[in-house]
């Protein structure tokens, strides 16, 4: 499956690389799960678009956000899902997908969740990599169980590294625990 980014992304080799992995995971577990098109094709897209603006610089994207004081690296989904709205992306899950995917939200849906999951668990990242081959093989049997044990890893690793929690993260994992 090729992966269809927008004009307007800022991406990197190594970037697109990583999309296409996460696009990847997602159509095998849309296919396995057996999904409708319909949502099929709103796990691919977020998928194919969450990272459009990744290596856009930091100027560029507190201008597009508006956002003054969240760390840069949380600034490209925000800016990503705006821009695809401002283009006529009209579907919720999607833009809530792409705008919530570093930190997580508690209003996602499937597609949220999935794209959450899948940017973690794709195999090109270095770390971790039994556990999470382990985990994206257990998706589509246990979907829930699988973004619970994700949502604590991510948690783990970012207070294990010194790293905040943004307040979505915390209320996602209260949600969920």
């Amino acid at each position: 499956m090729v992966v269809a980014l927008p004009t307007w992304s800022v991406m990197s080799v190594k970037r697109r690389e990583h999309v296409q992995r996460v696009v990847t995971l997602l159509a095998r577990w849309a296919s396995v799960m057996a999904l409708s098109d319909v949502e099929s094709l709103a796990w691919i897209d977020a998928g194919s678009w969450h990272d459009a603006l990744r290596d856009a610089d930091e100027p560029r994207l507190r201008e597009m956000t508006g956002d003054l004081h969240r760390p840069f690296g949380m600034l490209h989904g925000p800016a990503a899902a705006t821009r695809l709205h401002d283009e006529g992306e009209r579907r919720s899950d999607v833009i809530e997908a792409i705008r919530w995917h570093t930190i997580g939200s508690v209003d996602w849906t499937r597609t949220g969740r999935a794209l959450y999951m899948a940017d973690f668990l794709e195999p090109g990242r270095g770390f971790m990599q039994t556990d999470r081959r382990f985990l994206a093989e257990r998706v589509p049997e246990a979907f829930d169980e699988v973004f619970r044990q994700v949502v604590r890893v991510r948690i783990e690793w970012a207070l294990r590294e010194g790293k905040g929690l943004a307040p979505e993260t915390v209320s996602l994992w209260n949600a969920v625990r």
